[in-house]
């Protein structure tokens, strides 16, 4: 019996893992409008009803999509940090900086469901969800530890960094300047020292 619903399971785990999958591809293809229960079921090759046996309707995928899209980042940002290695502080920050704008710029569709659709996901609550929290330790951790305030920072750096990800994709100020405006970012954001 034991075997029969570890089976089941990893079945259902899998049914899970591809109908986001295909979600974001269909999204990074022909935008969230495309993303239907209808047209899931037709890629995937399950029923509608199989679909919503996972997920209760589009709001819910695209709340699954965000949340993996959290714990990319999160690894990303991570992965920027170390990769900088024992250079000056700053030099850390400016690479954790230029990972997040570049996962805003590579995966449009991932990044408009974690921060512009419509969720039911929580920041900076008791609900928050491991992969937000890890996302925004991120940015906690790239700060230098004797700094004040350092989440209050983390949650200034991140809005910022969100600010400069919409204006750039929508053309309303140009990306040539990425690099001064982080310079002058992380010099408002990390105190001398």
């Amino acid at each position: 019996m034991s075997i029969t619903r570890n089976r089941r399971e990893r079945e259902r785990a899998e049914r899970h893992r591809l109908i986001l999958a295909v979600a974001r591809e269909l999204a990074e293809a022909e935008g969230w409008e495309a993303v239907t229960t209808r047209r899931l079921a037709e890629r995937v090759e399950y029923s509608q009803p199989v679909l919503y046996s996972h997920f209760k309707g589009k709001d819910a995928i695209v709340a699954a999509v965000a949340e993996d899209g959290f714990a990319e980042l999160a690894e990303l940002l991570r992965g920027a940090r170390t990769a900088a290695g024992g250079r000056a502080r700053e030099s850390r920050l400016h690479a954790v900086c230029r990972a997040y704008l570049r996962f805003a710029v590579e995966r449009p569709a991932l990044y408009q469901a974690m921060f512009v659709m419509p969720t039911q996901l929580r920041f900076a609550s008791e609900e928050t969800s491991a992969a937000l929290r890890a996302a925004f330790d991120a940015f906690v951790e790239a700060l230098p530890e004797d700094s004040t305030d350092r989440e209050a920072r983390a949650e200034l750096l991140w809005a910022a960094l969100h600010g400069i990800s919409a204006l750039s994709a929508t053309g309303r100020i140009p990306t040539h300047g990425e690099e001064s405006r982080l310079d002058l970012l992380i010099e408002g954001i990390v105190p001398k020292g």
